[in-house]
This record gives structure tokens, sequence and C-alpha cells, in this order.
């Protein structure tokens, strides 16, 4: 088994591929702030894990 076949086994067991298509029009401004980070991905989950976060605590 090379390299490649390793990695690419070893990614179909532990990732998962999630994709999502933007429209230039109605999500230009997703867009324009995902332009302007380093990482979409980093990005991507950390607004979600704050979303998550303030989803949990409880409403007053």
């Amino acid at each position: 088994m090379g390299k490649y076949d390793a990695q690419t086994k070893w990614a179909a067991a532990h990732t998962t591929r999630v994709v999502m298509n933007l429209n230039h029009n109605t999500d230009a401004d997703i867009l324009d702030r995902l332009e302007t980070v380093e990482s979409k991905q980093g990005y991507i989950k950390k607004a979600l894990r704050a979303y998550m976060e303030q989803e949990d605590k409880p409403q007053r």
C-alpha cells in the first residue's frame, strides 16, 4: 500500500466532507468575509462552535 492509498484510507475513515454553494448575489456578504480570512475552514468552524455555545446557554 502506497502513501497515497494510506492517506485516502485514513481520510475516508476519519473525515467527512461538507460542501455548500454560495450565491454571488444573495451571499456576497459571506463571500466577502471569507476572502479576508486566512483559513476559511477554521473561520467557519470557530463561528459554528460560538453559535452552538450560545444556543446551549439557558435563556433568561
